[in-house]
């Protein structure tokens, strides 16, 4: 893998956030070395590890950079990934999450070719659970904004984003805890649509210990302050707003 890229095609940076990560790290890494493309980087940002996950890092990921012991949590890591990074766009793929197929950067660089007046991109998530693949078939909705400050749309292991828009937006806000994707998808959202896919471009490992799913009531409450803090209505959009968070609390 290369930090180079091309006068025709666009160049990435995979960010990976650690922190004792050695149960699948080593299939996340895998998954980005494997890939098709050949203008790629990826930079690993760990918290302190102390379980081999710095080891697995060095014999596997050869040409990668990283740097240890950020503090601050996720959010601040994911920053610190951005701020490292030397390529034109910018993912970012957890330790315990992976790329499902090998051409992923191929076809995401295609599109980006095809559209170079676009800041960010996304495509479907696998979730994988007990080791299984599961697809979600359900049909996928336009990306507005109607509909993204209604419900957050967009899979964080499937988004690219380039460089350039974070110089435009900013970086993660590091208040938040579960929600700082959907916050820094809304400020995306005044560059333009994304580039939305059909493909399958990355696969969420769904465990006990990730906090989205141990923590699922504090994110939920945080995605509405996350929504309220981006609402322009007035006040009857924000009781609507309200009026949703309670319904879906009770289901």
């Amino acid at each position: 893998m290369s930090a180079g890229r091309s006068d025709a095609w666009p160049s990435f940076t995979i960010v990976t956030c650690t922190w004792n990560s050695i149960a699948f790290l080593g299939e996340s890494i895998r998954s980005v070395r494997e890939q098709d493309y050949p203008h790629v980087e990826q930079v690993f940002v760990d918290g302190g590890s102390t379980d081999g996950t710095l080891e697995l890092i060095r014999s596997t990921a050869e040409g990668s950079r990283w740097v240890t012991d950020v503090r601050g949590g996720i959010s601040n890591a994911m920053n610190e990934g951005i701020r490292m990074a030397r390529n034109d766009i910018v993912a970012h793929l957890h330790s315990d999450d992976y790329y499902p197929s090998s051409d992923v950067l191929t076809r995401v660089a295609e599109a980006f070719r095809r559209r170079p007046d676009a800041m960010w991109l996304f495509g479907r998530c696998l979730t994988v659970r007990d080791g299984a693949e599961l697809r979600n078939e359900y049909e996928s909705k336009p990306c507005t904004w109607h509909a993204m400050i209604r419900r957050n749309l967009v899979p964080h292991p499937a988004t690219f984003v380039r460089r350039s828009a974070f110089e435009q937006v900013g970086l993660f806000d590091t208040g938040l805890k579960y929600a700082m994707d959907y916050d820094l998808w809304l400020r995306l959202m005044a560059l333009g649509t994304p580039i939305q896919l059909e493909d399958y471009l990355a696969a969420f490992r769904e465990h006990g210990g990730s906090l989205s799913t141990r923590d699922a009531g504090a994110a939920a409450r945080e995605d509405l302050r996350v929504r309220m803090r981006h609402v322009r209505g007035g006040l009857l959009e924000r009781l609507e707003h309200l009026g949703r968070f309670a319904i879906r609390q009770l289901r």
